[in-house]
């Protein structure tokens, strides 16, 4: 479909720091080597909250929105690995060449990159512009509400591979937000013999039991390191996994890391952590290995990359992501869905945000 030059499309756009604005904007030009994508659905993030209502982003008016899924709606010159209609999910980190990781193929560890959601404008709109080597193709049996939450699944691979997790191994995860119920089906997927699940809200510990997960426990009735131990006849897990990002839990997931364990931060701190000085004695005389982990591998080069493998999942029913999903607004209810987030007046796990339906037919009439 061919868009007029002077067309517009709504989006949600972030003026300023808490100055969200349901508007219109124009619709994004398309480049040589570029597509756009008509969004089906993008996935609000855990850290488009704080992006949104207290960091801001890197220039104002941005569109924010980096976990998204839709079909190409128009093509660049040079483009030709893809059609028109064709169902795509998008990579959102926009890398250069000229660093020495990309060249590697490890494009989240790359400098000076362009991101969209953040330093781009992204998909809480109707429309994103990518380059084509983003983009990677959703299985006929996928759907777009799934494909929307490829990024996540793909930051919660990344952990489980950055953990080295191994057949028969028991591991602890710290905090079950969507990232977390992930990792938990990466870990069952790797083989981990015993998968204990932490977190403080009922209604995430009940989606991990749907999932078919028994070890979940509230960690506000019982003492994580305690259950780690007990159910480890106290030697502790192999592997820990803080989803959580705050001081408490990073502190027990290390308490809870057996002799020559890996200990993994998978959540970002939003405030500073202090280590005690004999827990940091623990540490070195356990030897434990803390990882850090961050974002996900997208390869150009490669077919089992986190992306292509999350999709793949997804396919073969490895992944079961839909039971994650607890609200699916359009884009003109959008803020008041990052305000309910803000706000926490809602118990919420995964929330997408969509194209308005009327604005949609309309556009693609």
């Amino acid at each position: 479909m061919t868009i007029d030059s002077s067309s517009t499309m709504e989006a949600i756009v972030l003026h300023g720091i808490s100055d969200l604005r349901h508007q219109r904007v124009p619709v994004p030009k398309v480049g040589p080597g570029q597509v756009r994508v008509q969004i089906g659905f993008c996935g609000v993030c855990g850290s488009d909250i704080p992006r949104c209502f207290v960091k801001g982003t890197y220039h104002f008016p941005t569109i924010c929105g980096h976990e998204f899924a839709g079909t190409i709606d128009e093509l660049g010159s040079g483009v030709t690995q893809f059609n028109l209609g064709d169902r795509v999910a998008v990579f959102p980190l926009l890398w250069k060449d000229d660093h020495a990781a990309s060249e590697q193929g490890h494009y989240a560890q790359s400098d000076g990159y362009d991101y969209l959601g953040s330093r781009s404008d992204g998909a809480f709109s109707e429309y994103v512009v990518a380059p084509v080597r983003n983009l990677i193709r959703v299985p006929d049996n996928v759907s777009l509400e799934e494909a929307s939450m490829t990024e996540p699944a793909a930051v919660a691979l990344h952990a489980v591979r950055r953990a080295r997790v191994r057949l028969g191994d028991t591991v602890a995860v710290f905090g079950l937000g969507p990232i977390g119920l992930m990792t938990a089906q990466w870990l069952r997927a790797a083989g981990a013999a015993k998968i204990m699940l932490f977190d403080i809200l009922p209604e995430k510990l009940e989606v991990a039991r749907k999932l078919g997960f028994d070890d979940v426990f509230d960690s506000r009735k019982s003492n994580p390191v305690d259950t780690i131990n007990q159910l480890t006849g106290g030697h502790g897990a192999h592997v820990t996994i803080e989803g959580a990002g705050v001081e408490l839990t990073l502190l027990a997931a290390l308490q809870a890391t057996r002799r020559s364990g890996r200990m993994v931060i998978l959540g970002n701190p939003n405030m500073d952590v202090t280590l005690p000085a004999t827990l940091i004695s623990q540490c070195m005389r356990r030897e434990i290995e803390i990882l850090g982990t961050w974002n996900s591998d997208y390869s150009v080069f490669s077919d089992d990359d986190d992306w292509k493998t999350v999709l793949q999942a997804m396919s073969n029913q490895t992944l079961d992501l839909k039971p994650l999903i607890t609200h699916t607004v359009p884009i003109a209810q959008g803020i008041e869905a990052l305000e309910m987030m803000r706000d926490q007046t809602h118990f919420f796990n995964k929330v997408l945000i969509h194209p308005s339906p009327s604005i949609s037919a309309e556009n693609s009439g």
